[in-house]
């Protein structure tokens, strides 16, 4: 089974901008129909969908917030990328990257995803 590997600093300042990488083992990134997603759960939230790119054509982005996110993906290294600008302590969350061939964009349909991160926490604070 495909165990996806979400890497970054555990500790962001507020301002400045979160980073956060997701390593994609023994399956490639560029398969047809693959969604490759973020998604977080604030403390003592349920989870929130961020964003996705898809194996080729435009990226989705959660209208809460595309005005501050970037995802990409680096082919060459079967990854991809988590930018989130401008945080606050209210973006501490854990943080996860997840793929599926079928998922419902805007929405969180855990059923739909076939790839999982372990997920990995980020706090928000000076």
């Amino acid at each position: 089974q495909v165990q996806l590997v979400e890497s970054g600093p555990g500790l962001v300042k507020p301002s400045q901008t979160l980073s956060l990488t997701c390593t994609v083992p023994g399956t490639s990134i560029t398969a047809d129909y693959r969604y490759w997603s973020w998604l977080r759960q604030p403390p003592g939230k349920g989870l929130e969908w961020i964003g996705a790119i898809p194996h080729s054509g435009a990226t989705y982005y959660s209208s809460s917030f595309k005005t501050r996110t970037s995802i990409d993906k680096d082919t060459s290294r079967n990854q991809f990328t988590l930018e989130l600008r401008s945080v606050t302590p209210e973006d501490t969350a854990v943080y996860y990257c997840a793929g599926g061939s079928a998922v419902t964009i805007g929405v969180v349909v855990k059923e739909e995803y076939d790839f999982w991160g372990q997920g990995t926490q980020v706090t928000v604070s000076s």
